[in-house]
């Protein structure tokens, strides 16, 4: 099977071709074996399927092409490929520099601010501050408030029973913050 090395591939090249004025490009790829974030909470992404075999093949064969294309490819035991992209992406723009996540992984619109943009690997539509505030009714600085009240099925992530995305949007619209939120929460009407 070459499906998915090819399909990663035509993504690069991709990005590469639109986003040429950007001369830094780096892959991070998850390494093995557990994170930090299994032994803070043992049922983390508990209920995803293991990497099927004909995907989990094409793993070594598309680090070395990538490796062989010149472009720095990163894994970095004990932590996920998401927390290395949101520590590069962090100093990158600290630094000054203009940064693109190339991801469809909504955890990256906490990162969303003048200097950091997404760009969907599939579609080709970007995410900056108002995309984000578009796309999830909230701001990238309210990202993580939201991802806690909603909770991340595909990380087995629970959140508060019966919110869904527009409660937590209509709550942190109107209260600006979780900590806001659960200081008001006598005067929250309904169920929830």
């Amino acid at each position: 099977p070459t499906g998915a090395i090819h399909g990663v591939l035509n993504m690069i090249n991709k990005l590469i071709i639109d986003q040429r004025e950007n001369n830094r490009i780096a892959i991070i790829f998850d390494a093995p074996g557990p994170t930090f974030r299994s032994e803070i909470y043992s049922k983390y992404k508990i209920n995803r399927p293991p990497m099927p075999d004909d995907l989990k093949i094409q793993v070594d064969p598309l680090i070395k092409l990538i490796k062989t294309m010149g472009i720095p490819l990163l894994r970095i035991s004990g932590v996920e490929a998401d927390d290395v992209i949101g520590t590069l992406c962090k100093k990158a723009s600290q630094e000054g520099f203009k940064t693109i996540i190339s991801s469809i992984d909504k955890d990256f619109a906490q990162l969303v601010n003048n200097k950091i943009t997404i760009v969907n690997s599939m579609n080709g539509n970007t995410l900056n501050r108002d995309g984000v505030k578009t796309k999830f009714d909230v701001y990238p600085e309210q990202i993580i408030d939201w991802l806690a009240l909603v909770g991340d099925t595909s990380d087995n992530i629970p959140g508060v029973p019966k919110v869904g995305a527009k409660t937590a949007a209509k709550w942190l619209n109107q209260y600006g913050d979780i900590e806001t939120i659960i200081a008001n929460a006598e005067e929250i009407p309904g169920k929830v």
